[in-house]
């Protein structure tokens, strides 16, 4: 479903990406682990394709960035949930409307998005916030909507970039085993972080990369 070949990635000054590696299959929950500046989000950028490289190549489903016109971005972005440490909720909006956000701007019938967003607000648990402000939860619950507004348009894969480094050792096992539950019901989840205490213990397929490279 996503597979990174040989990829490399310069940006000025000589910094990014060298010979990045990586596949994701169907339904598989991935951690890519490294430290801060590895190179884990620019990675991420190559997926949904905000990067593009300057030699090997990223597949993602039936999208190359062999022959990939940028008309087609917003076709392959439906197709995938982006979650980001620092949340990106917009503040002057309830949790319902954050949500709903995501399918308004694809026009999608009202009634079907009032369905979908009820549906993937009782999945993370919040159903009884719906009506709140983002600046009215805690740290977890922001992360939980965000988790929702990735969701709703039901992507084929999950990417979570460093989703967990805002929040309190509960809040953080709390996303963690809800990133679990979301996998086990077939969403494929690439998760970034630096902090290997993630991945102790379990049985997931672990990348590692350190400057620029995945090892």
């Amino acid at each position: 479903m996503v597979n990174l070949s040989n990829v490399t990635a310069k940006y000025p000054g000589g910094t990014g990406l060298e010979l990045v590696n990586l596949t994701v299959a169907p339904g598989e929950f991935v951690y890519l682990i490294g430290p801060s500046g590895a190179g884990k989000s620019s990675v991420l950028k190559l997926i949904y394709m905000d990067v593009f490289p300057q030699s090997g190549f990223v597949i993602v489903n039936e999208f190359s960035s062999l022959k990939f016109k940028k008309r087609k971005i917003p076709k392959l972005r439906r197709k995938l949930g982006i979650i980001f440490q620092d949340f990106k909720l917009l503040n002057d909006r309830s949790v319902f409307d954050n949500v709903a956000f995501t399918l308004q701007v694809t026009n999608t019938r009202r009634s079907e998005i009032k369905k979908k967003v009820w549906r993937v607000l009782a999945e993370v648990g919040l159903s009884h916030n719906r009506n709140k402000m983002p600046l009215e939860l805690s740290g977890g619950e922001q992360q939980r909507v965000a988790i929702a507004r990735a969701l709703v348009n039901e992507p084929i894969l999950l990417l979570a970039d460093e989703i967990t480094g805002n929040l309190d050792p509960e809040s953080e096992e709390d996303i963690i085993q809800l990133l679990e539950k979301i996998n086990s019901k077939g969403t494929a989840i690439l998760m970034a972080t630096h902090d290997d205490r993630l991945v102790r213990g379990n049985n997931r397929k672990i990348i590692k990369i350190k400057e620029g490279r995945t090892l």
